[in-house]
């Protein structure tokens, strides 16, 4: 795939809300993630795509997102690219409200997704 394939790929698997099919055909099995911070408990640096998979699975068990939307991809070169998230939401276990906005840039190496980085 090139790399607009796979930047719309990914953004029209989120849309459709199947970020679980795109983790198994977008990444390579050794993809890194990259959070902004340890908002999550998982720390900020996930390796392989069993960490990362963990991670949106826990996230899909952990919230409640009442609002989303995704923006983009914006290509940059021919190796990355970005996409922008909004998502309202609350924790189950807490209660607490969020209102997220992040910039994920992704780089692609080989056809797959190798790195994922979030800024918040």
């Amino acid at each position: 795939m090139t790399l607009q394939e796979i930047a719309e790929e990914l953004v029209s698997g989120c849309r459709r809300n199947s970020c679980k099919s795109n983790l198994e055909t977008l990444y390579a099995p050794g993809a890194v993630s990259v959070d902004a911070a340890d908002a999550w408990g998982f720390g900020r640096t996930l390796r392989g795509l069993d960490a990362i998979r963990s991670k949106h699975e826990w996230r899909a068990r952990a919230t409640e997102v009442s609002m989303g939307s995704v923006m983009g991809p914006f290509l940059h070169g021919d190796d990355r690219f970005a996409v922008v998230y909004e998502a309202r939401g609350k924790r189950k276990d807490t209660g607490e409200s969020f209102d997220r906005r992040e910039v994920a840039i992704y780089h692609v190496a080989g056809g797959k997704i190798v790195r994922e980085e979030f800024f918040c």
